[in-house]
């Protein structure tokens, strides 16, 4: 079954956000960042992944200073259409920490561990 998108069934935040996962193709998650309106429209037209920055109330084209770009591979909604999934062809790490996903820590034990050290 198809049909056609409509960004106005997508469940926003009160601010106009929506949570977005990014997802290598590998099936590793990457990051969580957020998007609005505009992000999501530049995103579909692009296939360059944008993001809302919070921080700086703007438009958060990733990599765009880093080279550490996202390249859309599939835009994905959930059943509650107030969450996003994109699977992504990522360049160099997803996190500004340098690590190839933000989601580098576990809990363990009762312990922080961490579990991959910054690209060199």
């Amino acid at each position: 079954m198809t049909a056609t998108f409509d960004l106005d069934s997508l469940r926003l935040t009160a601010d106009g956000l929506i949570p977005a996962i990014a997802q290598a193709e590998t099936g590793e998650v990457l990051m969580m960042a957020w998007m609005n309106r505009a992000s999501i429209e530049e995103t579909l037209a692009t296939g360059q992944v944008t993001y809302w920055s919070r921080s700086r109330q703007a438009l958060w084209r990733k990599g765009e200073t880093s080279g550490h770009v996202q390249r859309l591979i599939e835009f994905r909604v959930d059943c509650d259409r107030d969450c996003l999934l994109l699977i992504v062809d990522q360049t160099g790490p997803a996190c500004h920490t340098n690590r190839r996903s933000c989601f580098y820590t576990a809990v363990r034990e009762g312990e922080e561990v961490e579990l991959m050290a910054p690209e060199a």
